[in-house]
């Protein structure tokens, strides 16, 4: 599963607001071709305590790690 398509819409006060994943709270995320360009933190991630977006070079080895928070990404297919 990518990190982007966590989102989901439970939420007990609306229930047709998406919920967001926290930044940098996991170490290791799947992701698919559907996810790039890949950027730390990636689209539907919360943001106000996060580190500056940098695009992440996943394509050449399948792999990339972020500079700033060392979350591992791998690219599924």
């Amino acid at each position: 599963m990518s990190a982007a398509a966590v989102s989901s819409t439970s939420s007990s006060s609306d229930a047709s607001s998406p919920k967001l994943i926290p930044a940098n709270a996991e170490n290791r995320y799947t992701i698919t071709r559907a996810d790039l360009p890949l950027s730390c933190p990636m689209p539907g991630m919360t943001l106000w305590n996060s580190h500056p977006k940098v695009y992440l070079p996943v394509e050449a080895s399948g792999s990339a790690k972020c500079p700033y928070c060392g979350a591992l990404y791998t690219l599924a297919d």
